[in-house]
Formats: C-alpha cells, sequence, structure tokens
C-alpha cells in the first residue's frame, strides 16, 4: 500500500507540473486523448471506462478491489465537533493543463492546509463534470479537487461544489486560456486570493476516508467536502464539458461501512 501511495503522490506532482488528481486525482496523468489510445491506458469511455479501470494493468487492481473508493454519495453518519480545516494558501497557481483527463491548475509550492494537526502542501487542483460525488443523492455540474501532500505521501483532497447559478468570475480568469492543447501548460495570472475565492466562505465540511477517484485508485485518502456550494453558469459548464466531448467522473462507489462525519 505505501508504495501505491508513493507513486499516487509522484503522479500528482506530473500531474501538477503536466497535470490533474485524479486526482487526481491524483492520479496517473500521463496523456489521454479521449478517441484514441494513450500512454495511462485508461479514460472515461468505452474500453478505457471507470468500469475497466481494474483490469487494465496490476497497479490498477484498488480500482476495482478497494474498499474504501471514491466518489461516493456522503450521507452523513456521524455528527461530531470536526476540527476546522486551517488554510496557508500564499502562493499564486503557476500554469494550467489539459492533461487528457482534466484541467488543472498548478500552484507554486508554499501553500498548505493542516488537517489533525498535520500539514498538507497544495499541489494542484482541477475539476469533474459532473460532480465525482453526490451530497445526500444530489450531483451537481462541476466539483474542483484541491490536491494537497505530506512530505512523507500522505493526501488529502478539499473538494468544491458548484451549482448552476451566475458566472463565476474565477473559473472564467481560468477558462479564458480554453481551448487548450493537450500536455501544453499555459501560463495563468491566478493570485492566491483568487485561489481562496474558488472556495466558500463557510468551511463546514463533510470528511470520510476514500481514494483517488482515478487510477492507481490508491487509499487511504483524506476527503473534506464543503457542505456549502459555489456557483457556475450553464455556458461555463459547456465551455468545460467541450474541451473533452465527454464527462470525466467516475461513478459512484460502495460506502462498504465507512463512517462519514459532519
Amino acid at each position: 500500500m505505501k508504495k501505491i501511495v508513493l507513486i499516487s503522490l509522484s503522479a500528482v506532482t506530473t500531474m501538477l507540473l503536466t497535470t490533474g488528481c485524479s486526482t487526481h486525482q491524483v492520479e496517473v496523468e500521463d496523456t489521454a486523448a479521449h478517441h484514441t489510445e494513450h500512454k495511462a491506458h485508461w479514460g472515461y469511455e468505452g474500453k478505457y471506462s471507470p468500469a475497466h479501470w481494474g483490469e487494465m494493468k496490476e497497479e490498477f487492481a484498488m480500482c476495482s478491489k478497494g474498499k474504501m473508493q471514491t466518489p461516493i454519495n456522503i450521507v452523513p453518519t456521524q455528527d461530531i465537533d470536526v476540527k476546522a480545516l486551517d488554510f496557508e494558501y500564499n502562493t499564486n497557481a503557476t500554469n494550467v493543463v489539459n492533461n487528457g483527463h482534466t484541467v488543472q491548475v498548478n500552484v507554486a509550492s508554499g501553500s498548505k492546509v493542516i488537517i489533525d494537526g498535520k500539514a498538507y502542501e497544495l499541489k494542484q487542483f482541477h475539476f469533474h463534470t459532473p460532480s465525482e460525488n453526490n451530497i445526500n443523492g444530489n450531483e451537481y455540474p462541476l466539483e474542483a479537487h484541491f490536491v494537497h501532500a505530506t512530505k512523507d505521501g500522505d493526501l488529502a483532497v478539499v473538494a468544491v461544489m458548484f451549482k448552476e447559478g451566475k458566472e463565476n468570475p474565477i473559473l472564467a480568469k481560468i477558462w479564458s486560456k480554453f481551448p487548450l492543447e493537450q500536455n501544453k501548460p499555459v501560463s495563468i495570472d491566478l493570485s492566491t486570493l483568487d485561489i481562496q475565492e474558488i472556495m466558500p466562505s463557510n468551511k463546514e465540511y463533510y470528511k470520510f476516508m476514500g481514494s483517488l477517484t482515478t487510477p492507481p485508485c490508491s487509499e487511504n485518502v483524506k476527503w473534506n467536502v464543503f457542505k456549502t456550494t459555489m456557483t457556475i453558469s450553464k455556458e461555463q459548464v459547456k465551455q468545460f464539458f467541450n474541451i473533452f466531448g465527454h464527462t470525466n467522473n467516475r461513478g459512484l462507489q460502495d460506502i462498504n461501512g465507512r463512517a462519514i462525519f459532519e
């Protein structure tokens, strides 16, 4: 497991400097032509779709065998005194890139969030349409994942949901770089304040243990999903969708008795 996590962190860094989370993601974001074969050998359509990730290579086995997979339908199971997330974001974005799976914004080193007394450095953030996680059965047009990692490879994702409404001015700055040529980072003028404003001012959140939502689907990732949504216009959702011509979200996974705190 430790080996898989280390691979994921490397993938995240690569995605950050070349791609996304997938995590993702924190994911192994090599490349990804949505209609043609690509190095990463995974995608969101046909034989490369999430249903087949676990069969593609040994390193992706957790995608089908894992018991703490993300995304999930978030329905709180325990109401506790959840500690506030302590954000110490103080660096700007460096560039934005279409990594073949998502649009990823890479951030200069130095920003972090403190979770349960441990510092996780912000590596990048990226987007999925529609949302990957659901909240009480509700799906959203867009979900942003802020991917963080500790020096020893532990991962944490902070997620923001977007509902349809007014145009989002910060997303507009990112979207202004569209269309993006795959794997060609483009400089972007996005300040620390801009990055912070992608998140809601009300920082109440749900927390649970999960995984990367893209291969290798490594587990033991700390998930923190804000309860308050931000807005995105219908046109902005369409513009993002048109980058790939298809959705880029993984389907909901079994909770398997996990605790979901609020």
